[in-house]
């Protein structure tokens, strides 16, 4: 009798943790990257900055507009929740359009510009190429630079496509990194010596580049780096996740990183590649509150 209930036990312990995982992979695949849309946010204090002054920076990342996952509709409402946070900058850094096969209808570069042309930020709305923007436009890689489609169209729509330069943006600097992706794993288009020669007086440096990989040579001028790329793992257990696309692993997977008194941010970001997964990490906005 005590065998009996002892492989009882077993088998019903089995089948919890069976329907365990059922369950989580229901969540990981089907709520997560879908429904989920989370605003995360960070307060940062970087050093050297202007006293008395507050900025609040939106960080919109990793898109990967295409149906069903990002379609128009998800887009829209994206737009509206940032707006609804009334940044002072919005920061849009890389990888616009699909690049998942599960993707059953693309949008175009030009309907993505126009959707996130909505976007309202006091000091403007800005934005660099991601890895994707360029892989995804075989006439720029063949030319081996030059503008994107998607650069091309953000400047249609209005809203300037930083390529290793600088604007005004109130009362601070934004610079913008092209991919350092842009042509294969480390082969890219950024040029930081050519954005840093562009810079002028005190006023603070926000950098875009979408690949956090070039933050150790990022030097203290720049106020804060912010990045997104890696999607936080788009599975992230314990605050670890198993695969990220860097060479420093995990180090720079997510979130606020201070190192020598610089400071890093890695949104998650919002859409998916590969597989259409998201757990532990769900769709942000990343929020920046600087001062």
């Amino acid at each position: 009798m005590a065998a009996m209930i002892g492989r009882r036990g077993l088998l019903l312990g089995a089948g919890g943790l069976a329907a365990a995982g059922v369950a989580t992979g229901a969540y990981g695949f089907g709520v997560e990257p879908f429904l989920r849309l989370h605003v995360q946010r960070h307060a940062i204090s970087p050093q050297g900055w202007p006293q008395g002054l507050s900025l609040r920076v939106a960080q919109l990342t990793d898109l990967h507009a295409g149906a069903p996952m990002m379609d128009e509709a998800r887009i829209e409402h994206i737009v509206e929740a940032t707006n609804a946070l009334r940044p002072d900058i919005v920061l849009l850094v890389g990888d616009f359009g699909a690049s998942s096969p599960f993707v059953t209808r693309t949008l175009q570069q030009a309907e993505v510009a126009r959707l996130l042309a909505r976007l309202r930020a006091r000091h403007g709305v800005y934005a660099v190429n991601g890895n994707h923007d360029w892989w995804e436009d075989a006439a720029a890689l063949h030319r081996g630079g030059g503008s994107t489609i998607m650069g091309r169209a953000f400047e249609a729509a209005g809203i300037p496509m930083l390529c290793n330069s600088v604007l005004r943006a109130g009362p601070v600097l934004v610079g913008g990194l092209d991919s350092s992706w842009a042509f294969g794993w480390n082969r890219g288009a950024h040029d930081l010596p050519r954005l840093l020669d562009q810079v002028h007086g005190d006023a603070p440096l926000l950098l875009m580049a979408h690949e956090p990989d070039v933050f150790p040579t990022v030097p203290r001028r720049v106020a804060v780096t912010f990045s997104g790329h890696t999607h936080g793992g788009q599975v992230r257990v314990l605050g670890w996740s198993p695969r990220i696309p860097s060479r420093y692993g995990n180090r720079y997977a997510w979130g606020h990183v201070r190192e020598d008194g610089r400071d890093l941010v890695v949104s998650g970001g919002l859409g998916i590649t590969r597989l259409p997964v998201r757990f532990g990490v769900p769709p942000e906005i990343t929020l920046v509150e600087i001062g």
